[in-house]
């Protein structure tokens, strides 16, 4: 039997987190300490269920160890060009394999996000070395959105994402 509940990221909104916007994961753990990590690429599962963000696991050790604790997780993408802003909360993110072609969706994220910078002025060189990952450090976070966020600046902030918003 399907799931009667449909999904919370629609076709558009699935497109937007997979392009070359700015990902931000954030967890927290015991004591409301939080961690912050920039992911380098993102996968939406086919049914739009689960989302995927690809990181690199040095950098972001902390908020790795904060998911495996806890499960929580709340990942923001945004695009630098308009401000557009979409926020997805989960509580059963882990850390999962790596698929078969992660490390090619990272090369063109990484392209994708630094030639939006460009555009805007910001040194394409300094980004893509912002977002370096070694392949061997890679790694994957998979989790269910339970809630979305609208968070683009401006009357509609904050609000429960809508299909097309």
């Amino acid at each position: 039997m399907a799931d009667p509940v449909p999904p919370i990221l629609d076709d558009e909104h699935a497109a937007f987190v997979c392009g070359g916007v700015s990902i931000s994961a954030a967890s927290c753990r015991s004591g409301g300490l939080p961690n912050m990590a920039r992911a380098t690429g993102c996968r939406v599962s086919a049914d739009r269920r689960s989302i995927t963000i690809l990181l690199a696991a040095t950098p972001s050790a902390g908020l790795i160890d904060d998911v495996r604790r806890n499960g929580a997780i709340a990942v923001v993408f945004s695009l630098p060009a308009n401000h557009r802003t979409l926020q997805f909360k989960g509580n059963d993110a882990r850390i999962v394999p790596l698929e078969a072609g992660d490390q090619a969706l990272v090369s063109r994220y990484v392209q994708a996000f630094a030639g939006g910078l460009e555009l805007l002025g910001y040194s394409g060189p300094l980004i893509r070395s912002m977002l370096a990952c070694p392949a061997d450090d890679l790694t994957a976070i998979c989790f269910t959105p339970s809630t979305a966020f609208s968070q683009t600046p401006g009357p509609e902030a904050g609000n429960a994402l809508r299909s097309g918003s």
